[in-house]
């Protein structure tokens, strides 16, 4: 059974968030750069208006017919990546107002998200909306790995192959919410989407966009650098 991380601390400033007391919301960095950039009232309209430390029902809407998300999340020592997952609407679940969860398959073995999960369970979401209303969520909080089973026992209304229909997760992501606010919209394109045959879950090289960037092939590595010669 791989090793399990418990939700904890995911807010900015590393505290849950708690609009009724008299503590901020927010990092000491970012309130040392509004007062000296003169932009606290600003950011105290903003706090009040729009960040919450759970998701409201607007947010569950949004989140259950969103096709994608950003995922932030670094190791112990602070060092930051940020992959992307996505699958048919609502792939990411709502379990209740504080809870978020979904399935991770088979992929390249690297597990980076994973791993820094296991290292240090603050993690960062970004929900965009590119079609319809053009904003985003951002959804921050304390995530934990799940296998399969146990998360089958804690939440058994989730079929285990809802997404990908004969494929199985290998593991849960499950993320407590401490902070949710919304990305406006003043910047955000509107894309269109159109069919494509997706091939979930997919090994094959082509169809997973195979050495794209040319580091394989400049390296003088497997298929690629054949690829390379040829070409």
């Amino acid at each position: 059974m791989e090793r399990q991380t418990q939700p904890g601390g995911g807010g900015r400033g590393g505290r849950h968030m708690d609009h009724g007391a008299h503590e901020r919301p927010g990092s000491a960095g970012e309130h040392s750069l509004q007062e000296a950039n003169g932009t606290r009232e600003r950011a105290d309209r903003f706090y009040r208006e729009q960040v919450s430390d759970h998701l409201n029902g607007h947010m569950r809407e949004f989140v259950g017919r969103m096709e994608m998300v950003f995922v932030g999340s670094s190791d112990s020592g602070g060092e930051c990546d940020v992959t992307f997952r996505a699958g048919p609407p609502g792939f990411v679940r709502v379990l209740d107002p504080r809870t978020l969860a979904w399935p991770e398959y088979r992929g390249n073995g690297v597990m980076a998200s994973a791993g820094n999960i296991v290292e240090n369970g603050h993690v960062g979401l970004l929900f965009m909306d590119f079609v319809r209303d053009l904003v985003g969520l951002h959804v921050n909080g304390g995530a934990a790995l799940l296998p399969p089973s146990e998360f089958a026992v804690r939440h058994p209304e989730v079929p285990d192959d809802a997404d990908v229909p004969g494929r199985r997760p290998e593991r849960w992501v499950v993320v407590h919410v401490e902070e949710a606010y919304i990305h406006c919209s003043k910047h955000v394109p509107r894309l269109m989407p159109v069919p494509r045959n997706r091939q979930w879950g997919t090994d094959d090289r082509k169809a997973k966009g195979g050495d794209a960037f040319g580091v394989a092939a400049s390296r003088g590595l497997g298929v690629h650098a054949k690829r390379a010669l040829g070409s």
